[in-house]
């Protein structure tokens, strides 16, 4: 457009730029003003025009996106928590089992010359802890009750690097064998159950393998734990490695060989060649993936969640726009009547109110990410506590900790810019429909 048509049309608005200004800006650029560089100018001009209502938009758009950042960090930090939780409190990040163990746990199906075994995991540099177990079904009775259980035999000394079980006792202690007799490590439920405390006596009684003959002895309750998941609190004890070996008659052998990785994320990683390198057929090497598909269920269905919820949040900020904008245009008819009758193109129009949009959508993308990051960074040195909480059969015991990420303040402020210049589309070509002679009376 000419430059003298830009100057008559600048003269409609309510603070028309200064003429040395705008001249200034043509002259120094080219006989003719350069399109874009002036509908920007425009656009930003009619965006202040009430500032108001436009700051009220920036402000309800920039909470919601903040929002939006600040669920992102909180579902990462919620998995990396459930995570951990699920593979740090007993389980491991991987283990080793005879195939078709986990179903049945029969005392039979073992894992024979375990130390093989164990040397080929040490092999691998990202191996960091390795745990030897037996598993086994049980019968634990006491002068106050009678109680099904699963019978774990552990290894105290590498156990204790494995998993949290020394920081879950809440009574006694775990230490093998005192003054004759066995000592036993049983869940808080389980000791309410049998009535039992510390320093009480307990029947074991479990069938041996090959045989299939019973096999009892005495134990003695060393301490109580408590992991606050029901399961392990009602129906888990632990016992010695080398007394569960002898109790159940399966010699060196055990049922589960239990290690940790030194990065956690090389566990998610299907390729890895641990999961190939004990390559016997009646061995099987799984993840913690495999090992708790429910748990990997619920991660997948809390990023579906995220994707609702910003589909849902997006919505909002749709209608939120196409209001402002109308609100915006209706207010400014006439305006646009006269600027289609001194020759301004139906597609110049709507392109101005493009860019309208696309100016609230930037303001409002700054502001949220700065009220973002504010909200994460505060609760990542605060923390959120979820504890007694349980999840998928995975309790929440430590805090939970937002976690930042770099694709939080680029994929949604960008998204929503975008989104918000395609939704400012329907307003623009309303705008552009508009004829001279109906807007003017209006």
């Amino acid at each position: 457009m000419h430059y003298s048509l830009w100057k008559r049309t600048m003269i409609l608005y309510k603070k028309p730029c200064k003429p040395t200004k705008f001249s200034s800006i043509v002259e120094n650029k080219s006989k003719y003003a350069p399109p874009v560089a002036v509908y920007i100018k425009l656009a930003w001009r009619n965006l202040f025009r009430n500032k108001r209502r436009t700051l009220l938009s920036v402000l309800a758009i920039g909470v919601g996106i903040a929002a939006l950042i600040f669920v992102d960090a909180l579902l990462i930090g919620w998995k990396d928590n459930m995570i951990h939780t699920a593979t740090a409190t007993f389980m491991g990040q991987g283990q080793v089992h005879h195939k078709g163990f986990l179903e049945t746990l029969e005392v039979d199906k073992t894992i024979d010359h375990p130390g093989k075994k164990i040397n080929k995991l040490k092999s691998n540099p990202d191996i960091q802890q390795i745990t030897c177990r037996t598993r086994s079904f049980g019968m634990i009775a006491s002068p106050g009750n009678v109680q099904s259980i699963i019978i774990n035999g552990i290894d105290p000394e590498t156990e204790k690097n494995m998993s949290k079980l020394d920081e879950a006792i809440i009574k006694g202690n775990f230490s093998g064998k005192n003054n004759g007799h066995n000592k036993m490590l049983i869940g808080k439920k389980l000791a309410e159950i049998l009535e039992v405390t510390p320093g009480d006596k307990v029947t074991l009684t479990v069938a041996q393998a090959k045989t299939g003959n019973t096999a009892q002895e005495m134990f003695r309750i060393g301490g109580i734990f408590e992991f606050k998941v029901r399961e392990m609190d009602t129906s888990m004890a632990f016992i010695d490695l080398h007394q569960s070996q002898k109790l159940l008659g399966i010699n060196k052998d055990v049922h589960e060989i239990a290690f940790t990785f030194k990065d956690i994320t090389l566990s998610t990683q299907v390729n890895h060649p641990v999961w190939s390198l004990l390559g016997y057929s009646d061995i099987e090497t799984l993840s913690w993936l495999e090992l708790m598909p429910e748990l990997k269920a619920m991660l997948s269905w809390l990023n579906v969640s995220m994707l609702i919820m910003t589909i849902i949040l997006f919505g909002i900020v749709a209608a939120g726009i196409v209001n402002t904008l109308f609100m915006s245009l209706y207010e400014r008819m006439f305006e646009f009547g006269v600027l289609r009758a001194v020759g301004t193109r139906p597609g110049n129009l709507a392109f101005l109110i493009v860019l309208e949009a696309g100016s609230l959508a930037v303001i409002s993308a700054v502001a949220g990410s700065v009220m973002g990051a504010i909200l994460v960074y505060i609760f990542s040195k605060e923390g959120l506590d979820y504890s007694d909480t349980e999840f998928v059969n995975v309790a929440i015991i430590d805090r939970i900790y937002p976690v930042m990420a770099s694709h939080q303040f680029m994929i949604y402020p960008l998204s929503l810019i975008l989104f918000t210049m395609v939704i400012g589309l329907y307003p623009a070509i309303h705008a552009a429909k508009i004829t001279p002679a109906k807007a003017m009376k209006k």
